[in-house]
């Protein structure tokens, strides 16, 4: 008969040698924080803005986007307007770096289309995920 420690032991070796097969959730090597490197605004036109910003340590685009919907949802708020519409966003990756170049319609009634935002809405979302505005 074993021993009970020798049983326990066994078990938890077991126990890691199949956790070690399992397929795990792949771990990305840079775990740093998002570090925002600044937004460009340059007035298209009285409605038409564009926000170049850049960034390094984004998951992907959506996060390149984001910071551009927030710079753009601020820079509405301080003109007085309470919408804005999204144009067009691009986004490239240069090393480390992620550009984002938006353009967006802002507006002080809610514009039509369908990537509109709340302004006051928007920056609140910001501000809860920590990304700047203008």
């Amino acid at each position: 008969m074993h021993h009970p420690l020798t049983l326990l032991a066994t078990l938890g070796t077991a126990t890691a040698a199949l956790g070690a097969c399992t397929p795990g959730v792949e771990v990305s090597e840079d775990r740093s924080q998002p570090v925002y490197e600044g937004i460009q605004t340059i007035l298209l036109d009285t409605d038409l803005v564009s926000f170049s910003v850049a960034m390094q340590g984004a998951a992907d685009k959506a996060d390149v986007e984001a910071y551009g919907r927030c710079a753009a949802a601020q820079y509405a708020l301080d003109r007085g307007y309470g919408f804005a519409r999204q144009v067009r966003t691009i986004v490239k990756k240069d090393g480390q770096t992620w550009y984002g170049d938006a353009v967006y319609l802002i507006s002080a009634s809610l514009p039509e289309g369908l990537r509109t935002i709340d302004a006051e809405v928007a920056v609140g979302e910001c501000v809860e995920l920590a990304i700047p505005t203008v």
